[in-house]
């Protein structure tokens, strides 16, 4: 090795240092960077935990956090302490039982130069490695915090299955947990005997390769007792198996998610699992015997045999069984378990009460009494809070810096002393459209959105625009004194720090910009300097430590949606993809729809919730959280609230009778308040759920049926159909309508929906559920089956009739002049004396409108066609009490930018004339029509339509001019 001497002078040597090695400077330096790095990772990870409990203790939730923490580290320690144990101390067994060292073979001479290698780190492999599969361990269980608190809380359902009488609640909260200690049983057991072959085999108590290959007395009695705790589990396993065919999953009759016994499981599968337990069990004593007998011949011959039981009996005999008993007679041998599965679907989906009653689909009624009828059973909504929202954005977002959810709400409100369906949306904070974008902007002074904006569902203005009942900044209309302040809402994404010396822009109006400081308890406060240096790095912002805009009294809102803040101090619920604002007690609060479930709910089938809660109008923002989960059991055992301004949670016991929500309000008590805490007022706003009511109406496709063999025919299967006003495929969504359904006295705030044979389009049923919270018969489903023999229209036959309507069309011609765009509104069906009354809006777009405005309302009776300026003039026509507009009656021209007089010109002649030739053409048919003149009439039309054409053609080459 060469080396250097340091010049110093004449002075006597130093010491000498290695060419290349660093000094002791450089490693200081190394040493105090590396330290300095270990420290800043040790409190990033401290300002993780530490600032989500600041967040749950600004809630009131800490028990919560502190709940489910201590659950996870219980079970992390106790499981990776067990696995480290049990992999550790099989370790040490197999070194200790080491034989003695003899004349050494080849094998054992290559083997030597691991031991001479391991040898010095002797004392530290074994707890390397015993702390490696614990901490592997530890982490998987306390993954499994929720299965625990589950087994230990679990409240009986009072319901038992079927086949072995057990209370669905061991299938709901306990065999989870046991298979979970059993999977875990198999990991300790195989982890302990693959180090255990390898210690015996690198120390000689396991011979491969050399003459006579063999184990010695203590190898041999040591594998076979792990072994042999091996094959005692599969016994253990093979015996839960026998339960978990209650809940297991198959596709029968084209059914998805089919869970519970068939015939085959009952006599083949079940009797099987109960042999091969038995024969596990022998197998495993024969294991437990060679401590005394010292040969694996019996231990071997006893696990082939029970290989080949496990392929006769339990995969051939069933086989045979399905083959030669089920198949010639499937459906009467079926039979009980189909009824077993329906009965036990329809418990598990609270559809067990669904009330079905045949509806004729047509009238006797006289047009008069239907049109009087059409005025008291439903409160039409003609306002569509999934088109309207560029309209409340034009009209009444007032700054950019705001901005409404792409779909609005359906509520309703006392306005006039009078219960009105009520379109809703708050004007939110949008920070893309803030002025100048920079971190004290984006944080600081534009922090809160303002207001709630609703309108009449029943009615617009003359010139179709939103009848709004509030509106304006500052508020005005007719939902009283509230707190209009919006800190927490849908579209509330980045957090903001308020409350401190840096005043917030509240609003602006012809006066100029309003400031506001924070006065609520909202959020966490940043006072101290380890709460902002834990935020400046948990938020990766170094400024939030050091800025001078932070000061006394500010505080730090994240987390703000409503979806995010239930989920979090509740993670046992699953959210409802569309909370709705309500104003209740002076505030804007959110109320979210929250969800218990399980997926071991015996014989009753499974549903993933991303597929059956999708519609055409899903999206990122409606979706249901944990879409891919699968459940058998779902209920609304949870209406939450959360405080648009202070972002308080507060949870209510809905569900009263739900053995999971009481599960878990006994693993975290004082959580969920009682159902009478909740206001009347509040009582007022709470509404059947939308995606409740989508699981339960797919589920009804096929769980309408409660007879066996018409199930397993499948001639009643229904669907839900495609949403006809949208191009894709998706379903149509339930619609929020007042509605007096058959046999109710009075209009109830309902959940619609309707269904289609399967594969086919005529109308199949009509479902409403009462969705008034208040209402003494709130949840019951009502559905109206439509007779099979008759055909009635679907919603897709009716929008494909509207749309080739040649009177329809020929308005619809007359809206689209120019640059307009006709947007479809919601089809609504409405069961009326024996009928079925369709009722659409349409909206129109101009071009120098950026936002639709209702123009026109199509509305279907049987074979009647109405399209008509309003509601009660479509109604007065399809009820023969008025003739039809013509194609350019009532029809109001789109507002802005469709024809050049726009620009203070006159339209051209040829386009004028045109319109004139069709008004002529059209008052023609109606007079031949009136004298029953036919072949007038047919001339008439064609005279119309060729008017029409040049009409449009004259027009298209008027706005290529301009």
């Amino acid at each position: 090795m060469a080396f250097q001497m340091p010049d110093r002078g004449g002075g006597p040597p130093g010491p000498r240092v290695p060419v290349g090695a660093p000094s002791r400077r450089t490693r200081t330096l190394l040493t105090t960077l590396g330290v300095l790095a270990v420290l800043f990772m040790a409190f990033v990870m401290f300002s993780g935990f530490w600032t989500q409990l600041l967040w749950f203790r600004s809630l009131k939730f800490s028990s919560v956090f502190t709940t489910t923490l201590w659950t996870k580290i219980g079970l992390f320690t106790v499981f990776g302490l067990l696995m480290a144990v049990a992999v550790g101390l099989n370790i040490y067994l197999a070194h200790r039982l080491r034989p003695p060292l003899s004349a050494m073979s080849l094998e054992q001479q290559n083997l030597d130069r691991y031991r001479m290698g391991i040898a010095p780190y002797r004392k530290w492999v074994l707890p390397a490695v015993s702390v490696m599969v614990g901490l592997i361990a530890g982490a998987s269980a306390s993954g499994q915090w929720r299965t625990w608190l589950q087994w230990v809380n679990g409240t009986p359902f009072g319901d038992k299955d079927p086949q072995f009488g057990k209370d669905v609640s061991f299938y709901a909260f306990d065999l989870p947990w046991y298979r979970f200690l059993l999977s875990f049983g198999f990991a300790a057991v195989v982890l302990s005997l693959i180090a255990a072959v390898v210690v015996h085999y690198l120390y000689g108590g396991l011979r491969l390769t050399s003459p006579g290959a063999r184990a010695t007395a203590a190898a041999t009695g040591h594998l076979s007792v792990l072994l042999g705790l091996f094959v005692a589990l599969k016994a253990v396993a093979y015996w839960l198996d026998r339960y978990g065919l209650a809940v297991k999953s198959s596709d029968f009759k084209a059914t998805e998610g089919w869970t519970g016994l068939r015939y085959v499981d009952a006599n083949a599968y079940l009797p099987a699992k109960t042999i091969l337990f038995w024969i596990a069990i022998i197998c495993a004593l024969l294991f437990f015997a060679t401590l005394w007998r010292r040969t694996w011949s019996l231990p071997m011959i006893g696990l082939g045999l029970m290989a080949l039981s496990a392929i006769l009996i339990g995969g051939l005999y069933p086989a045979i069984v399905q083959k030669f008993q089920v198949q010639p007679n499937e459906q009467a041998k079926e039979a009980p378990y189909i009824a077993k599965n329906i009965e036990a679907t329809r418990e598990a989906y609270g559809i067990a009460d669904s009330k079905k009653t045949d509806y004729k689909g047509t009238s006797g009624a006289s047009d008069e009494e239907l049109r009087s009828a059409a005025d008291t059973t439903a409160a039409i909504r003609l306002l569509d809070p999934n088109v309207v929202s560029p309209t409340f954005q034009q009209l009444q977002q007032v700054r950019g810096y705001y901005q409404f959810p792409a779909t609005l709400d359906v509520d309703r409100y006392a306005i006039d002393g009078k219960d009105q369906d009520t379109v809703i949306g708050l004007r939110e904070l949008n920070v893309e459209g803030i002025p100048e974008r920079n971190w004290v902007n984006d944080h600081f002074k534009y922090t809160h959105g303002y207001g709630v904006v609703s309108a009449e569902g029943t009615s617009v203005t003359g010139t179709g625009s939103p009848q709004f009942t509030e509106k304006d900044i500052p508020p005005r209309g007719k939902l009283g004194k509230y707190e209009p302040r919006i800190y927490f809402g849908e579209q509330t994404k980045q957090y903001s720090i308020v409350g401190g010396p840096t005043e917030e822009i509240d609003y602006s109006d012809d006066n100029g910009e309003k400031s506001y400081t924070y006065t609520g308890k909202g959020g966490v406060a940043l006072d101290g300097p380890l709460n902002r240096a834990a935020y400046a790095a948990a938020f990766g912002e170094p400024q939030i430590l050091y800025s001078g805009a932070i000061g006394e009294g500010s505080r730090i809102l994240y987390d703000r949606t409503p979806k995010e803040r239930v989920e979090a101090v509740a993670p046992w619920l699953t959210i409802d993809g569309d909370p709705y604002p309500a104003v209740v007690g002076g505030k804007v609060q959110w109320i979210v729809d929250a969800y218990t479930t399980t997926n071991g709910y015996p014989y009753s089938s499974r549903t993933t919730l991303g597929d059956t809660t999708a519609d055409s109008l899903t999206d990122a923002q409606r979706a249901v959280l944990t879409r891919d989960n699968q459940v058998n059991y779902i209920r609304n055992s949870v209406k939450a609230t959360v405080d648009a301004y202070d972002g308080s949670v507060k949870l209510y016991e809905w569900d009263t009778e739900d053995p999971v929500l009481k599960t878990w309000m006994k693993a975290f008590p004082g959580t969920v308040e009682k159902k009478s805490a909740i206001g009347d007022e509040l009582m007022g706003h709470l509404r059947y759920p939308q995606d409740m009511f989508k699981v339960q109406r797919e589920l009804l496709t096929r769980y309408h049926v409660t007879n066996p063999s018409t199930f397993f025919s499948g001639s009643e299967v229904w669907q839900v159909p495609s949403d006809p006003t949208t191009k894709g495929r998706e379903d149509v969504p339930p619609y929020y309508l007042s509605l007096k359904m058959p046999g109710r006295d009075a209009q109830d705030f309902s959940l619609t929906t309707t269904f289609v044979p399967n594969k086919r389009q005529n109308l199949a049923a009509f479902m409403a559920v009462n969705a008034d919270a208040s209402s003494d018969d709130y949840g019951t489903m009502r559905l109206l089956k439509l007779p099979s023999s008759t055909t009635v229209d679907g919603p897709q036959q009716v929008q494909s009739k509207f749309n080739s309507n040649p009177e329809v069309a020929d308005k619809i011609n007359i809206l689209r002049r120019g640059d307009s765009e006709v947007q479809y509104g919601n089809l609504l069906t409405v069961p009326l004396d024996g009928g079925l009354l369709y009722v659409e809006p349409v909206y129109v777009k101009g071009a120098g409108t950026s936002y639709p405005l209702l123009k026109k309302v199509l509305v279907t009776y049987g074979e009647k066609t109405a399209f008509e300026d309003t509601l009660a003039d479509a109604l007065d026509v399809v009820f023969g009490e008025a003739a039809p507009s013509g194609p350019g009656e009532g029809t109001t021209p789109p507002e802005k930018g469709t024809t050049p007089p726009e620009k203070g010109t006159p339209a051209p002649g040829d386009l004028q004339d045109a319109l004139q030739d069709a008004q002529n053409a059209y008052e023609a048919g109606q007079e031949a029509l009136k004298d029953g003149d036919w072949g007038k009439y047919g001339e008439a039309q064609k005279d119309l339509k060729d008017a029409l054409e040049r009409a449009r053609k004259a027009e298209e080459a008027a706005v290529k001019q301009e």
